[in-house]
């Protein structure tokens, strides 16, 4: 069984309040930009300053090469807060997809300064100069409906678990860092194929694909494209009835995936080993809420069980206080997650 790792959520998409995506009360945006930071302390410490100002949670990851991140809160405080990041330097083109949820998807804020603002352990990658072709969403179709396209989805195993693109090649990676070395063992036979076929990417948010093109290029392949603002931008402008994407897009927060116009989703995250759970999964007698399902029932200990029991009380005691309990793993303390497009991970 692959290893999947994801967040955690306090509500459950069965009970989220029914509401259209316009409707719901917080707004998410998911961001980033490549930019060189001189001096990544003083970024973060004007953000987190700001964020606490006007009651912004989420998490963003600083890095020497840009900003990567998610956070969630009032419109006016998202708009002021994005003023700010705009105004950091060479950030004025800052990438920017915007979705709702019923609640605040984090408990808190944290900025947190990296070596990668998305981590693929390659060096001396630089998306600013040699990335792949962008495709808007509304000619992403074609794109890969064209037999000569090979479309690959660049994300981790327990993301593509839950939806993907039709025909598109799940490298079954755990994390990003796991891609090239899939990339380069599979290199001959993706492209010996008596032709030359264009290659196109995709991922949550975009930001992946900026480093994933970047490398297929450096590894000498020209014909490299990838989705422009990723799957979020694409279930947000796409219809429903035109759309070439089967099931729903895990996000980096607590609403855990989101569906075509970026509604909330229908998967909950098992507290026990953090695999999103399907309505199938949550009526499988292998799950426990907060304890066990069908991904990890057999593997857990009877002294872990216990422990999974007596937290899961924990966490229903403080919702029936209206508090959150913070003994739960949040998604930046999530080995395969980083921030954004998934942070992407």
């Amino acid at each position: 069984m692959k290893r999947m790792v994801a967040i955690v959520t306090d509500f459950p998409p069965s009970t989220a309040p029914a509401a259209t995506a316009a409707t719901l009360p917080v707004r998410v945006a998911a961001l980033y930009h490549f930019t060189p930071f001189a001096d990544c302390a003083a970024v973060r410490a004007q953000l987190l300053d700001a964020c606490h100002e006007l009651g912004i949670r989420g998490i963003v990851l600083v890095a020497h090469e840009g900003i990567n991140g998610t956070i969630a809160g009032t419109d006016d405080a998202i708009d002021r807060i994005l003023g700010v990041i705009r105004a950091l330097p060479g950030c004025a083109g800052l990438d920017v997809k915007f979705s709702r949820a019923p609640a605040l998807p984090f408990h808190r804020m944290k900025v947190r300064i990296k070596r990668e603002i998305v981590t693929m352990g390659i060096e001396g990658l630089d998306p600013r100069r040699d990335v792949g072709h962008y495709v808007a969403p509304d000619e992403w179709n074609a794109l890969i409906s064209d037999p000569d396209t090979i479309v690959i989805d660049t994300r981790n195993d327990y993301e593509v678990a839950i939806g993907t693109f039709r025909g598109a090649i799940d490298p079954g990676t755990r994390t990003f860092r796991e891609f090239p070395q899939w990339f380069r063992d599979r290199r001959r036979d993706l492209l010996e194929q008596g032709r030359t076929p264009k290659i196109a990417m995709f991922c949550t948010g975009g930001i992946r694909c900026e480093k994933a093109t970047a490398f297929v290029r450096a590894e000498g392949v020209e014909d490299v494209f990838h989705l422009h603002g990723g799957i979020l931008k694409y279930l947000e402008t796409v219809p429903e009835d035109e759309s070439l994407w089967d099931g729903e897009c895990f996000v980096f927060d607590q609403r855990v995936s989101v569906g075509h116009g970026l509604k909330p989703g229908t998967f909950d995250i098992c507290h026990a080993c953090r695999n999103p759970l399907s309505e199938a999964d949550r009526a499988s007698p292998d799950y426990v809420e907060g304890v066990s399902c069908p991904h990890c029932a057999d593997q857990r200990t009877e002294a872990q069980r216990r422990r999974y029991a007596e937290r899961e009380r924990q966490i229903q005691l403080a919702a029936r206080k209206g508090t959150h309990h913070l003994g739960l793993p949040t998604p930046c303390a999530q080995p395969a997650a980083t921030a954004g497009d998934d942070p992407d991970a």
